[in-house]
């Protein structure tokens, strides 16, 4: 709205140019969104906190966990206010890419928001059963994926691009609407099940948004993607001031979020952004890459999914308990520990991911 504010005053003074500059736009969705944040999510903890709406603990978690029932939850509210005030604040609301990624990401939190709802009014930890969970994510995944599809217009839109490997480039055709689902469905609830601690998911979810902001950035811009040797796709270089606001909510998110948490996201912020991360992966192309940065959340998911599987064949657990963030802390290691060491993972691995863009 803004974007389009300026864009008129222009013609009256060329200073309003300026925001023309897809950079200074990216930073001022990092900023806006950031003090969004920080205004209302005091407000909004009090609101929670005086509803009553606190977290329900498993009993089967870690005991050290009960001392969080009643922590406010749904605080991922905060997040998809500030992300969404954010974009239509400065992205170009008429880019198709910027519309899908930010409708992907609100219908993911209703998703969320029904989740939490039956989590804190029947007070039920399990909340939506995993069915009904599952199709209603299944169906926006898959209309998102089709859509995009439909609507691509360049071949490289739809082609599979491996890291590293930048002269290997796979035609998908339809699978392209397999992998496309598979990933936004697949990093939605790989977020959710790493979202057990406090400041365990935001911060991840933080470096590897503003990884893909840089991915956006460089893969709508002519100029860099030709001199790095990634596809050139005209319009989703817009996904970076999303990015910019995912980052700036979180890290606002994270200011009340970090140890010991004064709220929880609650899966209406976790399945956002999860899917978030999917999506924006998908239109950029880097698909591969947000596998790696990701590693974090894809270390949870597989955990969940071996644990599970060795039970039902075997009877026996591989880890203490699954996610992999509870198996560290039943050996005994702080919280914050636990917390701190899968963030300097993920350090790590986008630092690797963002090498893609120049190692060849």
């Amino acid at each position: 709205m803004l974007f389009w504010l300026t864009e008129y005053l222009s013609q009256f003074d060329s200073g309003f140019n300026v925001f023309r500059y897809l950079t200074l736009r990216t930073i001022l969705g990092v900023l806006t969104s950031l003090f969004v944040s920080f205004i209302f999510g005091p407000y909004l903890i009090r609101h929670l906190t005086n509803k009553q709406i606190g977290q329900s603990v498993r009993d089967d978690g870690p005991e050290t966990h009960l001392e969080k029932s009643g922590t406010p939850t749904m605080g991922g509210l905060l997040i998809l206010v500030s992300i969404t005030f954010s974009t239509l604040c400065w992205a170009d609301l008429n880019n198709r890419y910027v519309l899908v990624v930010l409708i992907v990401t609100l219908l993911f939190g209703v998703i969320g928001l029904i989740d939490d709802y039956k989590k804190v009014i029947y007070n039920n930890p399990k909340g939506l059963s995993a069915k009904y969970k599952y199709t209603a994510q299944s169906a926006v995944g898959i209309c998102a994926a089709v859509y995009l599809f439909q609507t691509a217009v360049l071949p490289v839109e739809t082609q599979l691009i491996v890291p590293f490997v930048k002269a290997f480039v796979f035609d998908l055709g339809w699978l392209y609407v397999v992998l496309a689902y598979f990933v936004i469905v697949g990093s939605s609830n790989a977020v959710n099940l790493t979202d057990g601690l406090d400041g365990l998911a935001i911060l991840p979810t933080v470096m590897v948004a503003g990884a893909l902001a840089i991915f956006a950035y460089a893969t709508g811009h002519a100029g860099f993607s030709k001199y790095l040797g990634i596809p050139f796709i005209p319009g989703v270089g817009e996904v970076a001031i999303f990015c910019a606001a995912i980052v700036g909510s979180g890290l606002g998110f994270l200011w009340f979020n970090t140890y010991p948490a004064q709220v929880f996201m609650g899966d209406i912020g976790a399945l956002a952004l999860g899917a978030a991360l999917g999506v924006v992966a998908v239109v950029t192309r880097q698909e591969l890459a947000l596998f790696i940065m990701g590693g974090v959340f894809v270390m949870e998911t597989v955990s969940v999914i071996l644990q599970v599987g060795s039970y039902k064949l075997t009877g026996k657990r591989i880890f203490r308990m699954a996610p992999l963030h509870h198996h560290y802390e039943l050996k005994g290691w702080p919280e914050p520990r636990v917390i701190v060491r899968f963030w300097i993972i993920t350090v790590i691995l986008v630092l690797i991911g963002l090498a893609s863009l120049k190692i060849r």
